[in-house]
C-alpha cells in the first residue's frame, strides 16, 4: 500500500510546483490570536484517519493534532483532505499544516516545507517465526509464495526485485493477512505498520517482521513555506511529544503495535 505508496499526490507535483504561486500563510502569532489551528487529515488512510460511526474523522492524525492544539492553547479544526489536494491546501493557506503519511521528498519540498519527523513507515516483510528469513533479498526463490493485495504497489516491486518468487493475489488486506496466518503463503511485503490491526486478529500466530527492512519512510507535518514561526514551534512540540512518549502512546493505541522504527527524540532539528 505504502499507504497507496505516497499515493496519487506525487503525480501532480511537477505541475503543482509550476502553477502554485507562494501564498501568504498565517504566521504563528496569527494562529494563536485566532484561537484555532486548521489541520488537514485524510480519512481514507486508517488508522491515521478514518470516519467513525458518527461520520466524524478520527485516528492517530486527529489525536496527534489535538495534542498539538492543546500545547499551543488553541482549538483544533480538522479539515478533510485527499491525497491529490493535501499539498495544494497547504500551499494556498487553506490549512496550517497537513498530516496523512506525509513522507518527506525532494519534489514535495519544492512546494511546501516539512517539520521534523512525526513517525516512520517501514516497507518490509511480514512472515512468521517458522520462516528462516532475515533479509528480504533471501526471499527471491521459488520456495516462497507472497500473499499480496491485487493492484498494490508491492506487487510490481516483487515482480521486479524478487522475480523467482510466486505470488497469490487477494482483494484486500484482511484476506491477505488471514491467508498468511493460515499458512497459505510464506510472506507479505507492505508498509508493515498498517498491518498491526490485522495481525492482532490472529494472536495465536507467532508473527515475524524480517529484520532488514526494504525501506523506511520518514513522515512529518507539511507546512506552508511562508508560515513564519509555525514550523519552528511545531518542531519543538514534536520533539516534546517524542521525548515524553506521547507519540508512541498514540501510535500503539491506533495501530495496535509499537512503531517498528521509532523516531528518536533529538533536540537537534
Amino acid at each position: 500500500m505504502l499507504k497507496k505508496m505516497i499515493l496519487s499526490g506525487a503525480l501532480a507535483l511537477t505541475t503543482m510546483s509550476m502553477t502554485l504561486a507562494p501564498a501568504i500563510a498565517r504566521p504563528l502569532e496569527e494562529v494563536i490570536s485566532s484561537g484555532v489551528i486548521r489541520v488537514g487529515v485524510n480519512p481514507s488512510l486508517p488508522p491515521l484517519g478514518k470516519f467513525d460511526e458518527k461520520n466524524e474523522i478520527v485516528g492517530f492524525d486527529v489525536d496527534f493534532a489535538a495534542e498539538i492544539a492543546k500545547m499551543l492553547g488553541v482549538k483544533l479544526e480538522v479539515v478533510q483532505v485527499g491525497s491529490p489536494d493535501r499539498i495544494p491546501f497547504v500551499a494556498s493557506d487553506k490549512i496550517d499544516f497537513v498530516m496523512g503519511a506525509m513522507t518527506r521528498t525532494t519534489e514535495r519540498a519544492k512546494v511546501i516545507d516539512f517539520t521534523a519527523p512525526v513517525h516512520t513507515e517501514v516497507l518490509g516483510v511480514l512472515t512468521t517465526q517458522a520462516q528462516p528469513y532475515n533479509d528480504w533479498k533471501e526471499l527471491d526463490t521459488a520456495d516462497v509464495t507472497f500473499v499480496q493485495v491485487r493492484g498494490s504497489t508491492p506487487v510490481a516491486f516483487i515482480e521486479e526485485n524478487l522475480p523467482n518468487a510466486k505470488m497469490t493475489l487477494l482483494d484486500n488486506y484482511a484476506d491477505a493477512v488471514r491467508a498468511l496466518a493460515q499458512g497459505r503463503g510464506t510472506a507479505m511485503i507492505d508498509v508493515i505498520d498498517f498491518m498491526g490491526e490485522y495481525m492482532n486478529r490472529y494472536d495465536s500466530v507467532d508473527w515475524k517482521i524480517v529484520e532488514t527492512p526494504i525501506d523506511i519512510y520518514y513522515c512529518g507535518l507539511g507546512v506552508n513555506k511562508a508560515s513564519t514561526g509555525l514550523k519552528d514551534w511545531l518542531n519543538v512540540a514534536i520533539y516534546d511529544m517524542h521525548r515524553r512518549g506521547k507519540t508512541d502512546e498514540l501510535w500503539k493505541e491506533w495501530f495496535g503495535i509499537d512503531m517498528i522504527a521509532p523516531v528518536q527524540a533529538s533536540p537537534y532539528f
